[in-house]
């Protein structure tokens, strides 16, 4: 039985910071664990241009602990509007690593986002002629489309006829929450990756529903029925440089979590790595883990891995339930059952 595993240290590559005190009260959390993440833009209002994307990095720079190296890899939100230029000289400046694409309506903070396809075929042209990846919010957002249905209509209805249009374009389909999804990625054998949750390998939408409503586990894409978590979690521990970790950690403060309209998020990022060692150790991957989340996404961003290393020991952690921030706590993603890894 191993009892130490060192690894390299991971990055995050789709996590959501926020902005003013909360960003000042979750970030020491990522700092901990992570050396680089993608910083998700759907700020209110969202980072669109690259001077939203400057002011935003250097807020960030300025939150982190004392002693951090921590690098945020900055994104733009796209809009109808986005110039290509803006996008291309962004990029060429090294301030972005990547832009983001919400299909109108379909997540927090994602009203500006895109109704029009062909609208942003411009910037998804020059995207590709410049090496520049597409993060994809990967859902529908038509209210006849089912809610547990709406990653897979848009894999045939928007996704794969976009990426006919422009092949050149390297995609990532964020937080795929489906089987569907997981064979659409194995599919293409370049151009094309997917980012996995920490809590979508835990948990399908009976752990949301069943014995009562959990809002805690309630966030979007939601949670799929058992066969698509266990499609992921064979995914995750494949080996298979076409997964990596992106936490979607979302924080929102309990008093906007529990309405009667609550907020979709579930905040991972102070235990993530406790509860991977968990399962990948449970379906015998222990080393595969660094893969996942230290090797296979710098690969695919054409970023070198971390050259510093991570200890995980077989100890229960200590991990607070809640954090508390200046518009209340901030619930932990709790997995429904002990750890057994922590950060050394």
């Amino acid at each position: 039985m191993t009892h130490r595993l060192t690894i390299r240290t991971p990055d995050d590559w789709h996590l959501h910071l926020r902005d003013g005190a909360m960003l000042r009260a979750v970030l020491p959390h990522s700092t901990a664990h992570f050396a680089r993440a993608i910083i998700m833009p759907n700020l209110v209002p969202p980072v669109v241009t690259s001077t939203d994307a400057t002011a935003y990095r250097d807020r960030i720079l300025a939150a982190r602990p004392e002693g951090s190296d921590f690098t945020p890899l900055m994104t733009l939100y796209l809009t109808e509007n986005t110039d290509p230029a803006d996008v291309a000289a962004a990029h060429a400046s090294g301030l972005i690593t990547a832009v983001k694409l919400y299909p109108a309506g379909a997540t927090t903070n994602s009203a500006s986002g895109v109704a029009d396809f062909a609208r942003v075929q411009p910037v998804l042209e020059r995207m590709a002629e410049i090496g520049l990846p597409l993060c994809v919010h990967g859902e529908v957002t038509d209210p006849d489309i089912d809610i547990f249905d709406r990653e897979a209509v848009f894999i045939d209805r928007v996704l794969d006829p976009l990426r006919a249009r422009v092949p050149g374009l390297h995609v990532v389909m964020e937080h795929i929450t489906t089987a569907r999804a997981a064979d659409y990625v194995r599919s293409a054998p370049t151009g094309l990756a997917a980012t996995i949750t920490t809590h979508h390998l835990v948990i399908n939408r009976n752990h949301i529903l069943v014995g009562g409503i959990r809002p805690h586990y309630y966030c979007l894409p939601v949670a799929k029925r058992e066969e698509h978590r266990l499609a992921l979690r064979a995914a995750a521990t494949s080996g298979d440089a076409r997964f990596f970790l992106g936490t979607d950690s979302a924080p929102h403060a309990d008093p906007a979590k529990l309405q009667p309209c609550g907020c979709a998020g579930c905040f991972t990022a102070p235990n993530t790595l406790p509860i991977l060692a968990h399962v990948f150790e449970a379906e015998g991957a222990l080393d595969r883990l660094e893969a996942f989340t230290s090797l296979n996404g710098p690969a695919f961003y054409g970023l070198p891995p971390n050259d510093t290393h991570l200890t995980l020991e077989r100890t229960a952690p200590d991990i607070p339930a809640q954090v508390e921030t200046d518009d209340g706590p901030v619930t932990v993603f709790d997995p429904g059952y002990p750890l057994n890894w922590r950060v050394a």
